[in-house]
């Protein structure tokens, strides 16, 4: 393996080309600060990832001249870049994102990623982010590395033979935490809600996050489930160590959790090291709704910004503030209610923390509609679960009101008189 000094490793990136950074917990900062400190060096820039976690200073305002994201997902450390227009965001599927690459409708110059160390046949490993990350190592022209011992070695799709390598660099650093969160009466609820929908049997598919952990949590007496999803936290440890998640049900990779990243705390990276039990795939697999109607009983569980009564789901914005992404939701709500017993949720608060309806009349002007109303079956909030599959429009605004948070039932009842001409103002 040829390894150089980070700031050796990034000279391959030239003005003008495109350039990937490796996903979530990946991302590989000595590679990432070392291509930002050539800034006066290079000129039109694209850099192109999903969330990643750590510092991105090629956002910062000093080096717009130099640098623009395209973001694929759209997290914190970009989303103000975003805001002010140094930055842009990708609506796609995940399932798609790598296509983007395979077809070179985005072709990859370079491509930064973070890895374990080679073993002694010479295969390094993605470790906690496969996902697209897979197809942009496949198409980049040129990969640099950082090889990190703390990257847990992962099995399935992220194998890396040090002759793909063009460059190394030695980068021992804890990976960045997602630590478990507190959790809210609220999100309790949800979590109970959601886990009564849930048979023995399922496979699973939930992300990060109070509700997924509130959800997990919730899950301690059911049986055999099993999981197929984007990605996974801590929490179904827990569920494997307990004997609940043994995916004995399930019809493709049973007895194997499948993910295509996971973001989490050591704990969780420890866990996935070696284990033969977590299958870390290309999520252009994963996330295909062929793929995931397969197995039985999918039940997905997804999040929301908000829903209006129709049932259109906004998840990816606040009104035109770009908050995150359209990921991987459509793909697993349509998997899921393809699956023979299947259940698609977006589970949510029925407010916001400042006390706002996030059940609304109309979705904010500019908002994205990442689920479609004629995608929607179950809407959740901590006041129950709401099916929508074959109601009608009126029908669906009666079901949603009655799951809102009673303060603003009544205005939400008046709004749906207004436009439906049948439910009562009370």
């Amino acid at each position: 393996m040829n390894l150089v000094s980070a700031s050796d490793a990034v000279s391959v990136v030239s003005s003008g080309n495109r350039v990937f950074v490796h996903t979530a917990a990946a991302a590989p900062q000595k590679l990432v600060d070392a291509l930002t400190d050539r800034a006066s060096e290079l000129s039109d820039i694209e850099i192109v990832h999903l969330h990643t976690e750590g510092n991105a200073p090629y956002a910062d305002p000093e080096f717009a001249d130099t640098f623009h994201t395209n973001a694929l997902f759209v997290g914190g450390n970009v989303r103000t870049a975003v805001a002010e227009g140094r930055a842009d965001y990708i609506p796609v599927f995940l399932s798609e994102v790598p296509a983007l690459f395979r077809d070179e409708v985005l072709p990859l110059d370079v491509a930064l990623l973070q890895v374990s160390p080679p073993d002694k046949h010479g295969y390094c490993s993605l470790g906690v982010s496969v996902d697209v990350s897979r197809a942009a190592l496949e198409m980049a022209e040129h990969v640099c590395v950082q090889v990190n011992p703390q990257m847990p070695r992962t099995h399935g799709d992220g194998l890396i033979h040090v002759s793909q390598i063009d460059f190394a660099v030695e980068g021992d650093m804890p990976l960045p935490e997602a630590a478990n969160a507190t959790l809210s009466d609220v999100e309790l609820a949800i979590g109970k809600h959601c886990a009564e929908l849930v048979d023995d049997g399922a496979t699973l598919q939930m992300g990060i996050g109070a509700i997924p952990d509130a959800v997990l949590k919730a899950l301690s007496s059911h049986k055999d489930l099993g999981i197929h999803t984007e990605m996974f936290s801590e929490g179904v440890i827990d569920l494997v160590e307990s004997g609940v998640v043994t995916g004995a049900n399930k019809a493709i990779h049973p007895g194997k959790i499948v993910s295509s990243f996971a973001m989490g705390t050591r704990r969780l990276y420890d866990f996935m090291d070696d284990n033969p039990l977590v299958q870390m795939l290309d999520v252009a697999y994963v996330n295909d709704t062929a793929v995931i109607r397969r197995n039985p009983q999918v039940t997905a569980i997804n999040s929301a910004v908000e829903v209006d009564l129709t049932g259109q789901v906004c998840a990816d914005s606040i009104g035109t503030y770009q908050y995150s992404g359209v990921g991987g939701q459509m793909d697993f709500i349509r998997g899921a209610s393809l699956s023979e017993g299947g259940k698609p949720i977006i589970a949510l608060p029925s407010t916001t923390r400042k006390g706002i309806s996030r059940i609304v009349p109309f979705l904010k002007e500019g908002a994205g509609v990442v689920t479609t109303r004629a995608h929607v079956h179950y809407i959740v909030t901590e006041y129950g679960a709401a099916n929508l599959y074959g109601k009608n429009l009126r029908e669906r605004a009666e079901a949603l009101i009655n799951i809102a948070h009673p303060d603003h039932r009544e205005d939400l009842r008046e709004a749906a008189f207004d436009r439906f001409n049948v439910l009562a103002a009370t």
